[in-house]
């Protein structure tokens, strides 16, 4: 009786464990947004019918997604439908373009980036570290 006991108290703490989202890290926030993956690349989309929770990030936003193998995988078998992706991206990625906006350009004082925007398709895509996905029942629109 006492090991069955110890057993489900061992169950129980385990379940408790495993439902607790991972802390945010101070730079970094968690958010929840719907849209379209293909391989790792994610485009925010408009669910029809449900209600925005993503405040800021407009429809047409793409995300480099970064998480667990099996997770990523299990999105990719999902390409044809709109899913919803709930992880963390760094605040700082999220703010903008720094500088100060002038006669319709922005200006910065400081050094020149590292990477070249030109040859780098990457470097206006914020990654997107993967926590979780729910499907949704839209297809993603044609490409």
């Amino acid at each position: 009786m006492q090991k069955v006991f110890v057993a489900l108290v061992l169950l129980a703490v385990s379940a408790a464990a495993a439902g607790q989202e991972r802390p945010v890290p101070s730079d970094s926030t968690r958010i929840t947004v719907p849209g379209c993956a293909k391989d790792r690349l994610f485009v925010v989309e408009e669910a029809e019918g449900r209600e925005n929770t993503s405040k800021g990030i407009a429809p047409g936003r793409r995300f480099r997604l970064s998480g667990p193998r099996a997770v990523l995988d299990d999105i990719r078998r999902r390409e044809a439908t709109m899913v919803e992706i709930t992880g963390l991206v760094r605040k700082s990625d999220m703010a903008g373009p720094g500088g100060v906006s002038l006669l319709g350009g922005r200006v910065r004082i400081g050094g020149v980036s590292p990477r070249d925007p030109i040859r780098d398709p990457m470097y206006n895509q914020i990654v997107l570290d993967v926590e979780g996905f729910q499907v949704l029942p839209d297809s993603c629109p044609g490409r």
